[in-house]
């Protein structure tokens, strides 16, 4: 008795006879003028293969004059899911049916050439489940350059950093690697801060993250952000983050950051006590830790922790 065995399809992102196609979710809440313009940059985007865009509208009713049909359709659907980022990317992936699946993020825009670089860096690692790329900052009209220095990124690095410099407006995924894999948006984070540190986390635990070191996102930075100010949201954030990664507290440089980023929080809240014990436990973690000297002398009111974060934010940077 013979056996036949049925050919498989070829892996479609790295098979160069076949462009894989692409869902784009672009989350959003009350910010029309922005989201339209995410969504002109993602249809904008020279790109061989199948491309559709899933707008997930949060805490309000769907625009639908956004909807399109076409070659590139743009669906606009209801967070289905727990209120905020993290269910609203959730709900748009559920709802997406590309080979990858990409975020853009409503205020921020995709620049020429993002996409098709992204796949070209695929191809070349068929092993890899997520693609990046570097970002320009744009606060208030100025511009930065943020890039990475490197085209592979483990998971001790982002054990060690946010990484900045890669935003989730350019993680492109392979969806099956969502949805069996690295798993979801973890919708448990508080108020989804943070949701874009613990994917990569996650990923990068799994397979190093490809990076494509250009700068190919536009990402607005700090007043259309809705974290600016919420302290006590980034460190109910940055806490949830030391308790499930637990490699954070135990890596010098990692828990540095991490109760550094604490003690600046609480030292916003105007909580001194608590700022100067985080601050202690970052110092003794990493004693050339920036963050926690920044508390150390918005405590000691040398200096506000507005002036320190228009300071940082016009170089690109945050605490």
């Amino acid at each position: 008795m013979t056996t036949t065995r049925l050919a498989r399809d070829p892996d479609p992102v790295v098979d160069p006879t076949r462009a894989p196609s692409v869902s784009v979710v672009i989350p959003t809440h009350d910010r029309p003028e922005e989201v339209r313009r995410a969504i002109t940059s993602v249809l904008a985007q020279e790109y061989d293969g199948p491309l559709d865009v899933v707008v997930v509208f949060d805490r309000a009713e769907p625009d639908r004059s956004l909807v399109t049909d076409g070659e590139r359709p743009v669906r606009v659907l209801a967070n289905a899911r727990r209120p905020g980022l993290a269910g609203s990317r959730n709900t748009g992936i559920l709802a997406s049916a590309g080979d990858l699946v990409a975020f853009c993020d409503d205020d921020d825009e995709w620049l020429p050439g993002k996409l098709s670089t992204q796949v070209a860096a695929l191809r070349e690692a068929p092993e890899a489940e997520l693609v990046t790329t570097a970002m320009v900052v744009d606060y208030q009209g100025a511009r930065t350059v943020r890039l990475a220095g490197s085209e592979r990124i483990g998971h001790e690095a982002f054990v060690r950093s946010r990484m900045a410099m890669i935003h989730s407006s350019s993680f492109v995924f392979r969806r099956s690697a969502l949805l069996d894999g690295i798993g979801l948006v973890d919708e448990t984070l508080p108020k989804s801060m943070a949701e874009d540190w613990d994917l990569l986390l996650r990923a990068s635990a799994r397979t190093p993250v490809v990076h494509v070191d250009r700068p190919l996102v536009r990402i607005a930075w700090g007043g259309t952000s809705y974290f600016v100010e919420q302290w006590q949201v980034r460190n109910d954030a940055q806490l949830w983050l030391l308790q499930r990664h637990t490699a954070i507290g135990t890596d010098r440089v990692g828990a540095g950051l991490s109760y550094g980023k604490l003690a600046f929080g609480s030292a916003a809240l105007g909580r001194r006590r608590e700022s100067l014990g985080f601050a202690s436990r970052a110092l003794r973690a990493r004693p050339v830790e920036p963050r926690a000297w920044l508390a150390l002398l918005v405590c000691c009111r040398v200096v506000s922790w507005q002036r320190v974060v228009r300071v940082l934010n016009r170089r690109g940077h945050g605490i």
